[in-house]
């Protein structure tokens, strides 16, 4: 296992404020470029840019077409809202602590995962993290296909003709707009995560007019007046749990950015950043998002009695071929912006970490992408077996992972992190564990995934299903505390980081 240049350990050493050789050799079956601490000097991301993430991704179609569902199952408006708040209230605590992590080591997810996870047991967390990304990332590549599809026939109707005959299960239209959106997003990520976000930050104001305009104009469409429920409210105890449980669901929504939210905060010029960019971008913006998703919903209702699937059916509805046009950019703008946020930074990071000597972050999101494609996503998407059981499952097992990464770091360890270990394969070094692996926090991760599942998919254990993410982080986070207070050994720390400015 060779060893880095000196240039390469004063580079972690600059970056995290220790001499790497107090925790032995740093390989490079564990280090590049792209997992090392992020340098003070390269920290870009301010409030603003956290809060264009958050502008992008829940503006997201799946959101609205999540929250539209809450209006289905009986709930009326101030009841969405509180339901949305509670899950906006509760996020905010949850990636304030999250985001903090990736701030004060400047670590990517994968590398974050060794602190509990172990040098090798992360793999374990960074693939499951992973995986959930591709599969995604290749599912909302083919959503956003289907808009360009349908804006490309708005302009120009004679191309229905390519949308009719079926390739491995896609149009000749469909794989002409999927292997176009495909190329832009792999072309935006092989120009890093600088250029990520000056994407998010063009997107996040266009996907706020082009939303806050729709609503607008449903609301005159109206005649000024909508429907604040659908004539079948829920009241007394069905109406509590219905709300609960859509604050819930809304956290596990999220629980994969929960997880590798350090992959964007390792960049964030301050605590401050974060704090401000998570206040406007999450309870803030998910009020703004919940009032839209209303006047949508309610303005619908009253023109014609129906509840919208998704902000789509308003889009391709609009008579003005035009103004059509600018609404379905509007939506694959922000679908791009989604995508590379919350489903190809991760996996790239992921796959760069499995080798780490062969692989960088570019690299690793080129192949993530060729892996979205050849899993053709369109089928799996129509699948409803694919989509429950097998994101459903390895969803439910997010909480879990977060439960342990929460508890492992602010409780057990106190936020004192001996980051050039992180990058020695030391048989004695701070994060070898067993064998490069925690098995307490495998431990912890087990029992606690096996509850979350068995909740989300038991039927007898219907009525708490929606609460499976809170369920699996709550007992990871308190088993692993427990084991961890009762093994004392594994709460000596070498040293605390100092990746950031200690004026903050």
């Amino acid at each position: 296992m060779g060893l880095l240049s000196r240039i390469t350990a004063s580079r972690i050493a600059e970056t995290a404020g220790t001499d790497p050789a107090a925790s032995g050799p740093v390989s490079t079956a564990l280090y590049n470029e792209d997992l090392a601490p992020t340098k003070i000097a390269g920290r870009r991301w301010r409030a603003y840019n956290i809060f264009t993430l958050w502008a992008n991704d829940v503006n997201s179609l799946g959101n609205y077409t999540f929250a539209i569902g809450l209006f289905a199952l009986g709930l009326g408006a101030w009841q969405v809202l509180l339901a949305l708040m509670i899950g906006a209230a509760l996020l905010f605590v949850l990636l304030n602590l999250s985001g903090y992590m990736g701030y004060k080591t400047g670590l990517p997810f994968p590398v974050l995962s060794r602190i509990s996870f172990g040098i090798r047991g992360a793999q374990i967390p960074a693939l499951i993290r992973g995986a959930v990304a591709i599969v995604w990332f290749g599912i909302q590549t083919y959503l956003a296909s289907v808009v360009f599809c349908v804006m490309l026939i708005a302009i120009d109707p004679g191309l229905s003709a390519l949308y009719r005959n079926s390739i491995l299960g896609l149009s000749t239209l469909g794989w002409i707009c999927f292997g176009v959106l495909w190329i832009v997003q792999v072309v935006i990520l092989m120009y890093g995560l600088e250029m990520v976000r000056k994407y998010e930050a063009f997107a996040g104001p266009i996907i706020l007019f082009t939303m806050g305009a729709l609503a607008v104009w449903m609301f005159f469409r109206a005649g000024g007046s909508i429907s604040w429920s659908t004539g079948s409210e829920l009241s007394g105890a069905p109406m509590w749990n219905k709300i609960f449980a859509g604050g819930s669901l809304w956290i596990a929504i999220y629980g994969t950015f929960l997880l590798n939210f350090c992959d964007f905060t390792r960049s964030a010029k301050s605590k401050k950043s974060i704090t401000l960019g998570n206040f406007w971008g999450l309870p803030i913006n998910i009020c703004i998002f919940g009032i839209v998703t209303v006047v949508l919903c309610g303005a619908q209702f009253t023109v014609n009695g129906q509840i919208i699937k998704s902000p789509t059916d308003i889009v391709h509805a609009i008579p003005n071929t035009f103004l059509l046009v600018i609404a379905s950019l509007a939506l694959l703008i922000l679908t791009v912006a989604v995508n590379l946020m919350a489903n190809f930074v991760a996996p790239a990071y992921a796959i760069a970490n499995l080798f780490p000597k062969k692989l960088n972050f570019r690299r690793g999101g080129l192949i993530s992408a060729i892996i979205g494609i050849v899993i053709l996503p369109w089928n799996l998407y129509n699948s409803p077996v694919v989509v429950e059981y097998f994101l459903g499952g390895l969803g439910a097992l997010l909480g879990p992972l977060f439960g342990v990464f929460i508890a492992d770091y602010w409780l057990v360890r106190r936020a004192r992190i001996d980051i050039p270990a992180l990058y020695s394969p030391a048989p004695d070094a701070e994060y070898h564990y067993r064998a490069g692996v925690n098995p307490r926090a495998v431990l912890a991760f087990a029992v606690a995934g096996a509850i979350a599942v068995a909740v989300a998919f038991v039927p007898e254990l219907a009525v708490v299903a929606p609460f499976s993410w809170l369920f699996g982080a709550g007992i990871a986070a308190l088993l692993y505390y427990l084991i961890a207070e009762r093994h004392r050994d594994y709460r000596a720390v070498s040293g605390e980081s100092i990746a950031v400015s200690s004026t903050d």
